[in-house]
């Protein structure tokens, strides 16, 4: 220990916590999973709604990530969270971004000055190479007084460097002219003290960059810096960039919610799933248990756990989360992503919500399953649980939402479809706003560095889908597998039609619908379209009214089950049962009242 209290490298003895630290969009998150092999831990920070993943570094070492953050001033949830988390490891890995020193190297500065044991990944090298930008890593590494690994996360390049010499990690050179560790710590907390040291600590930052960088400004270079300094003041401006947002979020919603979830699934489910692979298992299964026995139904009936888990797990949820993250991707690479969240934030701050929220909520109406799983672009657990709560009962998929419509078009017209959205957006501003009041703590502030627009690396963009993809299906697929377990099991015993039967009284007394809707809403379950399509039948017998109060009902009930494992998967069991079950409350509830309003009024 004393080794490194005098900035020499020193060995770790025993356990030991590595921290990793950097500032958002540096690419600290696939660091880390290269680090870890993917071996992660997600759990809230004691006290707070901040995530913080863990995962084993080695056989001795216990690797704890923090929030991006651009200092350690305590402004903020998150920058609590990363200082205490920074002050409690004992050796801290820092990502820094080649391509913004003069920025992320304040924090590295700070962490120094904390007296705290660091070593600087200096990450992002291609992209500097790239953009001709050349930084002398021997004379930062001096600079600081720390050890600078040179690396591509994304290609893995320097991974195995950082796994190796973490335990190089020195105490650095402290800001010039600032107090010892203890007395930095504690002036900190003083606002106008805090002022001071930032000034003396961004003065030598700026000096420290500008020593250790250059960059060679050809025609080409100059060129482009002009080209994407505009496109970035342009996709900020008030028309410009409203436009922008909205002809990127369509974007995303065809290509994702239509195109993905509609033909490509149509074909990974409907023909290679359902016409190959799950006759396949089928016959498979029928070798070994007789098709008239109740575990042939469990195993490779409807709902079997072999056959409806991997049609949906493959079929369906694969080329989802693929899809989704291949867009996402190319807009975090090409700088476009944090533009969205400003644009978005003063509208989405009412309920709860920031500007990171706008994508899973877009998202929403083409797949709530793959909107569910985009909530983790959000920072807190609180903000996670709101977005994630609309997401689950008041926006409808757009395979449900394109029955919806074929229904409305025969029954209740324009008046209708007007009434259904105009009550899907009381209860959605109202459900958020009623969060946002309850739920311990507050949303955080949106706090984004605006990254240069750039040509997205389709290396990057390749690499990040993947590991995320990969990361997420496996995941998801033991809760799926337990969640068609229940579903085929509730099947072959008879409960699935008994709870048909219960329902039946509570459609027919409670929402004045005739008692076949029960079916319906019980198909919705297993498949939202499967539950709205239910009702094609039933149009003939139904009033308009009985049609739209059915076609809210089914919208605010339980999600289909892929939407409800991935929820269970992301807020965990007791929440994630709270919500669905209040979901059951709040659709009867609201089908009441609105088929009663409508019986006194008759506006259709």
């Amino acid at each position: 220990m004393n080794a490194i209290l005098e900035g020499r490298p020193g060995p770790l003895a025993g356990e030991h916590t590595v921290v990793l630290a950097g500032n958002p969009n540096v690419g600290k998150s696939v660091v880390f999973n290269g680090l870890t092999g993917m071996y992660v831990n997600v759990s809230n920070f004691p006290g707070t709604t901040v995530d913080v993943p863990r995962g084993k570094l080695n056989d001795r070492a216990m690797l704890r990530d923090t929030p991006g953050v651009y200092g350690l001033s305590g402004l903020s949830e998150e920058e609590l969270v990363a200082e205490k988390t920074i002050m409690q490891g004992d050796v801290i890995i820092n990502v820094v971004s080649a391509l913004s020193l003069e920025r992320d190297l304040f924090l590295t500065q700070q962490i120094i000055d904390f007296g705290k044991p660091v070593i600087v990944a200096l990450n992002q090298m291609d992209e500097a190479r790239a953009r001709h930008i050349e930084i002398d890593v021997d004379r930062l590494s001096n600079t600081l007084g720390v050890p600078v690994i040179p690396c591509v996360a994304v290609l893995g390049e320097g991974i195995d460097a950082i796994k190796t010499r973490y335990g190089e990690a020195r105490l650095g050179h402290p800001t010039p002219d600032s107090p010892p560790p203890q007395e930095v710590i504690r002036l900190e907390e003083n606002p106008g003290e805090r002022m001071k040291l930032y000034g003396l600590r961004r003065h030598y930052v700026n000096a420290v960059a500008r020593s250790v960088a250059s960059q060679k400004d050809t025609a080409q270079t100059h060129w482009a810096k002009r080209l994407s300094k505009k496109l970035g003041q342009w996709f900020l401006h008030p028309l410009v960039g409203i436009a922008s947002m909205i002809a990127v979020l369509l974007a995303l919603y065809q290509i994702v919610g239509v195109w993905v979830a509609g033909d490509v699934v149509d074909f990974t489910e409907g023909v290679i799933m359902l016409e190959h692979v799950v006759p396949f298992l089928q016959g498979l299964v029928s070798q070994a248990v007789p098709r008239d026995f109740w575990l042939y139904g469990v195993l490779a009936g409807e709902f079997g756990v072999l056959t409806m888990s991997i049609q949906y797990i493959y079929g369906v949820l694969f080329p989802l989360v693929l899809g989704f993250y291949i867009y996402i991707s190319l807009l975090e690479d090409c700088g476009y992503l944090p533009r969205i969240a400003v644009l978005s934030d003063s509208l989405l701050s009412r309920v709860g919500l920031n500007g990171r929220a706008v994508i899973p909520l877009i998202l929403g109406f083409g797949c709530v399953t793959m909107a569910t799983v985009s909530t983790r672009v959000l920072t807190s657990q609180r903000e996670r649980t709101i977005a994630s709560t609309l997401l689950a009962i008041t926006i409808p998929c757009s395979a449900q939402l394109a029955v919806i419509m074929g229904l409305m078009a025969v029954s209740g017209g324009l008046k209708a479809w007007f009434l259904y959205i105009g009550v899907l957006f009381v209860l959605m501003v109202g459900i958020g706003s009623v969060l946002n009041l309850i739920l311990p703590g507050k949303s955080t502030p949106l706090v984004l560095d605006l990254p240069p627009m750039r040509v997205p690396s389709l290396k990057n963009v390749l690499r990040k889908t993947w590991v995320r993809t990969k990361a997420f299906i496996n995941e998801a697929a033991p809760l799926f597998v337990l969640g068609s377990l229940i579903v085929s099991v509730l099947q072959v015993t008879g409960m699935l039609v008994n709870i048909q039967s219960w329902l039946s009284p509570v459609t027919m007394n409670l929402l004045h619908l005739p008692g076949e809707t029960a079916q319906a809403f019980v198909m919705g379950m297993v498949r939202r379209d499967f539950g709205a399509a239910g009702l094609f039948g039933l149009q003939d017998v139904m009033t308009p009214v009985q049609m739209l109060t059915a076609l809210v009902v089914i919208t605010l009930f339980v999600p289909c089950i892929a939407s409800a494992t991935v929820f269970w998967k992301e807020r965990g069991l007791k929440e994630a049962t709270t919500i669905l079950l209040g979901s059951w409350l709040l659709a009867f509830g609201a089908g009441a009242i609105l088929c009663r309003l409508l019986e006194l009024i008759p506006i259709i």
